[in-house]
């Protein structure tokens, strides 16, 4: 397998991409950089004389958390996911395939141009109503694509998912320390680590998400995945895409919308604006169980929030769990 980072000499890479031949004639690599943070795999932005664009590759490791295994074929589950909604056409929301190699787990794709991830809400505390609309159209659109019979099943990612959002945040001994994360949440955590109605509920919900469903889902859909510039708003990253219950993809949006402002109202804005049939319930413990999981587990978000609010949106997550 041939990797590439942002040290990788600039002749080497034009080699490579000029051997797929991905390069146009008399194109020539002028830089390589990071585009930004990425959480799971290897992102490099590629500057020609002619245009920019973005090299992804996976690792057999979370690039963020190098200590965490992930499987290889994520980048392939990321290129089926662009296939299915792209069809004859590409969606103005997503980016463009421009080449994928399977071999050395390596995809090619339009450089979207000075985006930012929508990360930035935690800290201003709302959302613009705009936005909203525009996130669940583009819900809306992956739900209802019909993906091939084929599509992975992606287990190996669910695996991973399962256990950093259903099981690890809710056991006593995680080997997590959170009083490191903020002084006193060790101890805002250990009632919901004993509540045994409480993981009872959140183990049954965490067997049906290594279920099969007959829904193609995004499989990550938060504010780390949502890309802004100026009016336009992208959705990148689908490598925990499988086919699902919609109720999921739900729940994670709505979990990171209250995160953000506080106000479960979120809850009946998602549902109300969503044109498929979905359980209401499901989609309440669903994001209820995120909202938990991101103030309690590994995967901590720039959310500068006090010790009581961490204990408010615990609570409030709690009854959505537990309704």
């Amino acid at each position: 397998m041939q990797t590439f980072d942002t040290l990788s000499p600039i002749t080497d890479v034009q080699y490579y991409l000029q051997s797929k031949e991905w390069l146009r004639t008399d194109e020539q690599l002028q830089s390589i950089e990071k585009p930004g943070e990425g959480n799971m795999n290897v992102v490099l932005r590629i500057q020609t004389n002619e245009r920019s664009f973005i090299l992804k590759q996976s690792r057999p490791y979370v690039q963020k958390y190098q200590q965490i295994a992930a499987p290889l074929s994520r980048i392939g589950v990321e290129y089926k996911f662009y296939e299915a909604m792209q069809g004859n056409a590409s969606p103005a929301y997503l980016p463009k395939i421009l080449g994928y190699d399977e071999n050395n787990y390596v995809m090619l794709l339009e450089d979207l141009g000075n985006c930012e991830d929508m990360t930035s809400i935690y800290k201003r505390r709302n959302i613009a109503p705009e936005k909203v609309a525009q996130l669940l159209f583009i819900l809306n659109e992956v739900h209802r694509k019909k993906a091939a019979t084929l599509f992975p099943e992606n287990m190996e990612m669910r695996r991973l998912n399962h256990q950093h959002i259903f099981v690890l945040p809710f056991l006593e001994d995680n080997g997590f320390q959170l009083n490191d994360v903020q002084s006193g949440l060790q101890q805002l955590a250990e009632p919901y680590k004993t509540d045994t109605t409480l993981k009872n509920d959140i183990t049954r919900i965490g067997h049906h998400y290594l279920s099969q469903g007959d829904t193609l889902l995004h499989g990550d859909y938060y504010p780390g995945s949502w890309m802004t510039e100026g009016d336009n708003l992208y959705v990148i990253d689908p490598e925990f895409s499988f086919m699902g219950f919609a109720e999921f993809d739900l729940g994670v949006m709505t979990a990171h919308l209250i995160l953000t402002t506080h106000q479960n109202r979120y809850l009946d804005t998602v549902l109300n604006n969503y044109k498929g049939q979905v359980d209401k319930k499901l989609v309440s413990q669903v994001a209820g169980i995120e909202i938990m999981r991101r103030i309690i587990g590994l995967a901590q978000l720039p959310l500068e929030r006090t010790l009581d609010e961490k204990k408010s949106l615990l609570q409030m997550a709690h009854k959505m769990i537990l309704l």
